[in-house]
């Protein structure tokens, strides 16, 4: 009784602590919007501040980037879109003389990085400057920086540049011990999501799928480094496969810093930069958030519009949130092909698939809106899977080298937990059924092989029907589709190599061939759909899952991500077209 009441307790001071906290956000915020626009004084620097802030394919641009309330996790985003914003008004800003980066600690996708790092190139190119500094840089974080002018790190910091991993986790053993058995069916030797459940380590063609992609995106970031810091790419290549750089003075050593120095050295440097004395006052600086404030949209008023469908999430059924679910994409696609300013569709997609049917029904919605208006898919972190399902009746796709995609391949999974609940649980089940497979994939009986043959002949119609429509998009016969599909993970090099993509490059190139074909170069805007909630909408919407997600966390302790991961396992219903599980590059 103590501890449900110290529960109950903690639950209803959570509540009053969140509402307490939403009036005073709102009240911020109202503020805030009631207030003037920023201003940028003369003389100053754009200061950007990425260190352990997860960087999200769109945030709204009304997202004041107000600190997460104590207690409820880290929910603070920032948009990749605010982030090329904000680079790009500073570039044409003459008030904006650099920029300061620190964003050692960084949390993104490699193709996000990539994006943000070439904004940063044409900034630099247009002759104002970047230094870069930080405590510890990640790989990311590093890879991001070594664009600038000038980097620093601390004296006792850290570099790492060591080359990429990727380390699946794999359940085979505790479903061994909770008498649980997995049961899959797949097509593609190269399927390697189910790998998880039934194996231990991964297989030789998922270790050789994931070497080489991993080796094309470690190569894109080995290149650019070298590229920027003007250093010997075959050296560079050494450095990184040896690990060469294991301390502060190492990275100084092989100049892949410009000097070991402390935080109030940098800053002084930046004054020597826009020509302040020493002890001149502080630095003028401003924001993402302040600087985006400035920004004109362009063309606003113009009538031709370009749909940008911002395709982020698991492909999923119904209308869910915050994932790519069917019936809401179905709706958006619609409007867009209906809407006669639409003269052309964007499809921006971040994502390692999901469930065949609502990518069948994606796939077909978009291909009614092919027929009508130039499609154009632009291919962010992942477009792998359903990801790639859903690209294929574009008129041109378009993937960053470092893209990860194809994962032509289909599987289904099903677990007998027979054992478990009848010898760890003592849980004992009947049945009465009227047809022969009237209880087929029922979890408390083992599936016979006739049932096994049904659901694997699904799975086999699935994949012939993914085959198909690939074919169908990108005019190939279904014979060199399968060549390059059973489920294997392609880079976007490769992919470009394959035929899979049509252009290596990121999303400006996407936008600039839509226009194109559309013939609306000089004139046109952009329009976001799903239309993107403002930050107080999406307060009030997080507001019951947040809560619930903290009382999980108390309750659990370090077995909360474990939980997190396994609860996974409920979206896997039907035919999946997913990436790898837990496929996480570091």
């Amino acid at each position: 009784m103590k501890f449900l009441s110290n529960v109950l307790a903690v639950i209803v001071g959570l509540l009053i602590f969140w509402v307490i906290g939403f009036f005073l956000l709102a009240g911020i915020i109202a503020i805030g919007s009631s207030g003037d626009q920023a201003t940028i004084e003369e003389n100053s620097v754009l200061h950007i501040k990425l260190n352990g802030i997860p960087i999200v394919e769109s945030a709204p641009d009304d997202d004041i980037g107000l600190p997460t309330l104590p207690y409820l996790g880290n929910t603070t985003t920032i948009g990749l879109n605010q982030i090329i914003k904000a680079i790009r008004t500073a570039e044409e800003n003459d008030d904006i003389k650099g920029i300061y980066l620190e964003s050692g600690m960084l949390s993104a996708g490699q193709a996000h990085i990539l994006e943000i790092r070439n904004a940063l190139k044409e900034f630099r190119n247009s002759g104002k400057f970047i230094i870069s500094y930080s405590e510890y840089y990640t790989e990311p974080g590093y890879f991001l920086s070594s664009v600038a002018d000038e980097i620093y790190v601390n004296p006792i910091g850290d570099v790492e540049f060591n080359g990429l991993a990727s380390a699946p986790v794999f359940f085979k053993g505790l479903f061994e011990k909770l008498e649980i058995e997995p049961v899959i069916f797949r097509v593609g030797e190269f399927k390697s999501a189910v790998e998880p459940f039934i194996l231990k380590k991964m297989s030789e063609e998922n270790q050789l799928q994931t070497k080489q992609y991993l080796n094309d995106i470690n190569n894109v970031l080995v290149e650019s480094v070298a590229e920027s810091r003007q250093l010997d790419l075959e050296k560079m290549r050494a450095v990184n496969d040896g690990m060469l750089v294991r301390n502060a003075q190492d990275a100084l050593d092989y100049k892949l810093v410009d000097g070991l120095w402390y935080d109030d050295q940098v800053k002084t440097r930046l004054k020597e930069k826009l020509g302040l004395s020493e002890d001149s006052k502080e630095i003028n600086s401003i924001g993402i958030t302040g600087i985006n404030q400035t920004a004109k949209a362009k063309n606003r008023l113009s009538e031709n519009t370009i749909a940008l469908i911002i395709a982020d999430g698991e492909i999923v059924g119904g209308e869910a949130l915050d994932q790519i679910s069917s019936d809401r994409f179905l709706k958006e696609i619609r409007k867009a092909r209906k809407n006669e300013d639409v003269k052309a569709i964007v499809i921006r997609i971040n994502s390692p698939g999901g469930s065949v049917i609502a990518s069948e029904v994606i796939w077909r919605e978009l291909s009614e809106a092919q027929k009508e208006k130039p499609l154009i898919a632009s291919m962010s972190n992942y477009a792998a899977s359903g990801g790639y399902y859903i690209a294929a009746p574009a008129d041109t796709i378009v993937a960053y080298p470092n893209t990860i995609t194809g994962s032509i391949g289909i599987f289904g999974l099903w677990f007998n937990a027979k054992g478990f609940l009848n010898n760890k649980l003592g849980i004992t089940t009947d049945e009465v059924k009227t047809g022969q497979y009237s209880n087929l994939l029922d979890p408390t009986k083992t599936i016979s092989e006739t049932e096994k043959a049904i659901m694997q002949k699904k799975v086999e119609e699935g994949y012939d029907t993914f085959i198909s429509r690939v074919s169908e998009g990108r005019k190939m016969s279904k014979e060199q589709v399968l060549a390059i599909a059973g489920g294997r993970v392609w880079s976007g090099k490769m992919a470009k190599e394959k035929g899979l993509v049509d252009v290596l490059g990121g999303f400006d190139d996407a936008i600039e061939i839509a226009a194109k074909k559309a013939g609306i170069e000089e004139d046109y805007k952009l329009v976001v759909y799903p239309k993107q909630k403002s930050m107080l909408e999406q307060i009030m919407e997080d507001f019951g899952t947040d809560v619930e997600s903290t009382y999980q966390r108390i309750k659990m302790g370090q077995s909360y991500e474990i939980f997190k991961t396994l609860e996974k396992l409920e979206k896997l219903q039907g035919r999946m077209v997913l990436l790898p599980f837990q496929s996480e590059i570091k």
